[in-house]
């Protein structure tokens, strides 16, 4: 039987550290909090995935793709080490075989939600990336990716900082990595995850702590 894990794209889905609720992978010390999922070992995902210090994951094929960002530690493969703010791309068709140091890795993941015609590999050092000015005074951008309407940015909130209303064609979704993001519908703190469909509206704005955020837009109009 497939698992079903907020497989309606139509609906807004909130998930606060609160709500997390954690899983053992087939592999030892490797845990992950399901965001969404459709199918089960070889999935359409969203996850965090919590790697143990020295713990490893078999090798596996990426069939419908994987993207992740690094949020605490060192993720490691066969290739190289990933820091934390490392943002990989690896397209369909691609492999690897993690195994964590010492520091062990968390990591945001999205599996099997990749057009078969995007095929670039990415590996981005957020740390080391310029920051652009953004639509209103006091937000950064970092563009990551863009293919076929999707986008992909990191998006730095300064404290105090308001975002006019608008509407979000194909829909948004947010990780929240540092700080807290608010809008008219509540409050997100660091590890928060947002998924608003398409069409949904919202008016954002932070508080005296900022927000740093992963946003992936246009992706949603299934």
């Amino acid at each position: 039987m497939t698992t079903c894990i907020n497989a309606d794209f139509d609906q807004r889905i909130v998930i606060r550290p609160e709500d997390y609720r954690w899983v053992d992978s087939p592999m030892p010390n490797v845990e992950r909090m399901m965001l969404d999922r459709i199918g089960d070992e070889i999935a359409r995902a969203t996850s965090i995935v919590r790697y143990a210090p020295f713990s490893e994951f078999s090798a596996h094929h990426h069939s419908g793709g994987e993207e992740f960002f690094v949020l605490q530690g060192v993720f490691s493969d066969e290739h190289q080490d990933y820091p934390e703010g490392s943002y990989v791309r690896n397209p369909i068709g691609t492999s690897h075989t993690p195994k964590i140091g010492k520091d062990g890795a968390t990591i945001f993941v999205k599996l099997h939600q990749f057009s078969a015609a995007d095929k670039e590999q990415k590996v981005i050092n957020t740390d080391k990336e310029p920051w652009h000015q953004g639509l209103v005074a006091g937000l950064t951008v970092m563009p990551l990716h863009e293919f076929e309407g999707e986008h992909v940015a990191l998006v730095r909130w300064a404290p105090n900082t308001q975002f006019s209303s608008h509407r979000h064609w194909g829909g948004e979704e947010i990780f929240v990595i540092e700080g807290t993001f608010h809008d008219e519908y509540g409050s997100y703190p660091k590890g928060s995850w947002l998924r608003s469909p398409h069409l949904s509206q919202h008016q954002p704005f932070t508080k005296d702590d900022g927000a740093l955020i992963y946003v992936k837009t246009g992706h949603l109009n299934l």
